[in-house]
């Protein structure tokens, strides 16, 4: 009974021990150095023809990386373009009516079933006297009275298209041609948008990390072509323990610790995982809850810009 109230006491008295030192020295978050990555994507499956920056290069946003076959892609782009010139050409035509040499011809054609009308009618006009005294039969009457109708039915033809084409183009027709116009105009911006793409360009300012494809490869939709680490400086991308979660916020100045470095270097904390990265299925106790662990990053200053990735790192936490 003795012996056990001993070990029980020897316990408790090295337990309050570590706790000491524990709180003295301050928990410590562990992890590495990193950069944000930045995978640079083919939009399209075509052949690789140009890598023109090597692998390890520090590039401005804008510069160009790689180059993909744009041939099939800008015909297409020609074609989109013949659309809109087409759609141009027939709203054009449209906005300016009919040509004077057409309208011309269309009163012609009027004079002329003008004509035609009154000879017609002064033949069904002989033909109705000549019924009236039995000289003809009543068919050849039938039959000038349906070519007087005929060459009416004629003028007023004629007429309505001399109408139509000095009145001008409808309205509802003008807007039908003038969405066609814009849809032709939006499809060749998505089709310039495709071969703009296959020129890869550097969206962020960083290092040229990796180039997976060798020149002539046919990519892949959707691969990364070019693979940057973006930012000046890096940042330490740490774990931070379960009972330390609650002291630490974005915007908190720690202390960072990194292999190589006789000094330590301060840095800001930019982001803190809001959710543990492990999480047991049972029941979380206390024993349980210490073993969770929250990621966060803590950005280093300009300084350390010349500091490689993947350097272990450690944090001192508050």
């Amino acid at each position: 009974m003795l012996a056990t109230l001993f070990r029980t006491a020897r316990i408790g008295a090295a337990s309050l021990m570590l706790a000491s030192c524990f709180d003295e020295t301050g928990g410590v978050a562990l992890g590495s150095l990193e950069r944000d990555r930045v995978a640079l994507s083919a939009t399209a499956a075509e052949v690789l023809i140009d890598l023109p920056v090597p692998q390890g290069t520090f590039v401005e946003k804008g510069t160009v990386l790689a180059r993909l076959d744009p041939a099939e892609q800008q015909a297409v782009v020609n074609q989109a373009r013949a659309e809109v010139q087409k759609a141009q050409a027939n709203l054009l035509k449209l906005e300016n009516g009919a040509r004077e040499e057409e309208i011309a011809t269309a009163r012609a054609n009027v004079a002329g079933a003008k004509a035609e009308l009154a000879e017609a009618e002064a033949t069904f006009t002989r033909y109705s006297d000549l019924t009236g005294r039995g000289t003809t039969s009543q068919a050849q009457l039938d039959s000038a009275r349906a070519a007087r109708d005929a060459k009416d039915a004629s003028l007023k033809s004629a007429e309505q298209q001399l109408k139509e084409l000095v009145t001008g183009t409808r309205p509802e027709d003008l807007e039908i041609a003038k969405a066609e116009l814009a849809a032709a105009k939006a499809s060749l911006e998505s089709q310039e948008k495709i071969l703009s793409d296959l020129t890869i360009t550097a969206s962020r300012d960083g290092v040229l990390d990796n180039l997976p494809w060798n020149l002539g490869e046919r990519v892949s939709v959707g691969s990364p072509v070019a693979i940057m680490l973006a930012g000046d400086a890096p940042y330490a991308r740490v774990y931070v323990p379960e009972p330390y979660r609650v002291r630490v916020k974005e915007g908190d100045r720690l202390e960072v610790r990194i292999d190589g470095l006789a000094d330590p270097i301060e840095g800001t904390v930019r982001w803190i995982s809001s959710e543990p990265s492990f999480t047991p299925y049972y029941a979380l106790n206390q024993t349980d809850r210490s073993r969770l662990m929250y990621v966060a990053e803590v950005q280093l200053p300009d300084s350390a810009s010349d500091l490689p990735n993947g350097v272990p790192a450690q944090v001192l936490l508050p």
